[in-house]
């Protein structure tokens, strides 16, 4: 009996070409981040589903609806990680980092998992990147995340990207601010969805998350977040500002962006493009003074950014940044099955030497063949038929100018010759 067995619902494969931009993305991240002289990290995808109820917070959405979380062998709650800050600083409290590093600078790539309602760029198995900053309340940190972040971007070839800026303030800030919302809310809250009006009771400021219209209807001259801050935190606010205007990052000040997780305090952050529609954020972040402490460990300064793969796969596709075509160096015909074992030879050689090779393993027509080495986009083809084999030579065909040069193979190191064409510009 056949049984058809698919992917699930929200998760995809990654095949190639799409996955050569993948591994494009990760590769400038990994040597962006050893520049800016962070190490990276990498933390189990599931964990005690204590740590992000606690991190995250009981009322956001992640927890409430899209964590999945399920009970192991043992009875323990176990939850597929929904992001990585929360691990990041379980690692750090766990390995007593912060007793031996005064400032600590990490990155990650991997998965995440949340229960959403799959569609572009937005998935339940879906692939981040990030970087964490442990050790410090200094704004200049704030200022180097968000840079590092906008560099990224430039540096795989998306520009017209957008920094949305905002504060929420420190722990104080948050409190009377949200007393502020409730109050205003108040008289309109009938006219909200039911999630906001648990938010009013439960967690106030998540009501300006809300993408409900109705809801957006009823957002009109909001008390500004940033007008109610406290003096320290309006000066750590200023100078993040000053910062980045002296890297010359521009930036927008977005008074109601409050970002999905609970334990943000200060400097908050979001980058977006255009060509993600709606759902435009690629990543964000800010800072988390409180984590740290409230995770069980001491008061610790505390800064980071995430990026979603998956959306910004999307845009590279869109700006066709990202077709770097996969070349071949070279490719062997096989048109004579006499020499196939040299050519299984040459092969092991080249690719020794650091040669992107392959060849073809059954006799097969000329044209056949070359077919196939254009579909490779193979820059050089290797020929040796009846007539190279007799006369002790193999022809070398650059597929990019169409010529074609003879090498004689009587006491030349064949390997040489054949690596110093290919790897010749």
């Amino acid at each position: 009996m056949k049984v058809d067995i698919t992917s699930l619902r929200g998760t995809y494969d990654i095949l190639p070409p799409q996955s050569r931009i993948w591994e494009r993305v990760e590769h400038k991240a990994r040597e962006l981040f050893d520049v800016y002289g962070y190490s990276e990290i990498r933390t189990p995808i599931f964990e005690d589903t204590r740590l992000f109820t606690r991190s995250i917070g009981e009322n956001t959405d992640i927890v409430s609806k899209e964590m999945y979380t399920f009970s192991d062998r043992k009875e323990r709650s176990i939850t597929l990680r929904p992001e990585a800050t929360a691990p990041v600083v379980r690692a750090y409290l766990q390995h007593k980092i912060h007793q031996t590093e005064p400032l600590s600078r990490f990155f990650y790539i991997g998965p995440m998992f949340r229960y959403e309602r799959p569609q572009a760029g937005r998935n339940r198995q879906f692939y981040q990147l990030g970087t964490e900053i442990l050790g410090s309340e200094n704004p200049y940190f704030d200022a180097e995340s968000i840079s590092l972040a906008v560099t990224f971007f430039k540096n795989i070839g998306i520009d017209n990207i957008n920094v949305k800026l905002n504060s929420v303030g420190c722990k104080d800030c948050k409190i009377n601010y949200s007393k502020i919302l409730k109050d205003y809310f108040m008289p309109k809250i009938d006219q909200m969805c039911d999630d906001c009006k648990i938010r009013h009771e439960k967690n106030t400021l998540r009501i300006l998350d809300c993408k409900v219209p109705t809801c957006r209807q009823q957002m009109t001259n909001i008390p500004i977040l940033s007008d109610n801050l406290c003096e320290e935190c309006e000066n750590h606010f200023t100078k993040v500002k000053s910062y980045l205007e002296s890297m010359e990052v521009p930036y927008i000040i977005e008074p109601y962006l409050v970002r999905g997780l609970d334990y943000y305090t200060n400097t908050i952050f979001e980058i977006t493009h255009s060509h993600l529609g709606s759902q435009d954020a690629l990543g964000g972040g800010g800072r988390y003074n409180n984590l740290v402490e409230e995770m069980g460990g001491p008061s610790t300064g505390a800064v980071g950014f995430a990026v979603g793969i998956d959306r910004l796969i999307i845009v590279l596709e869109k700006i066709k940044e990202s077709t770097e075509i996969n070349y071949l160096d070279l490719y062997i015909l096989n048109l004579e099955n006499s020499v196939f074992v040299e050519n299984v030879k040459i092969v092991h050689q080249l690719r020794q030497a650091n040669i992107k090779v392959d060849l073809c393993p059954e006799e097969k027509s000329m044209k056949s063949q070359f077919r196939t080495a254009n579909k490779l986009n193979a820059r050089f083809v290797l020929i040796r038929a009846k007539n190279e084999i007799e006369n002790n030579i193999v022809k070398l065909k650059n597929m990019v100018t169409n010529t074609e040069e003879e090498i004689q193979i009587d006491n030349v190191n064949i390997i040489d010759e054949i690596s110093e064409r290919v790897k010749r510009k």
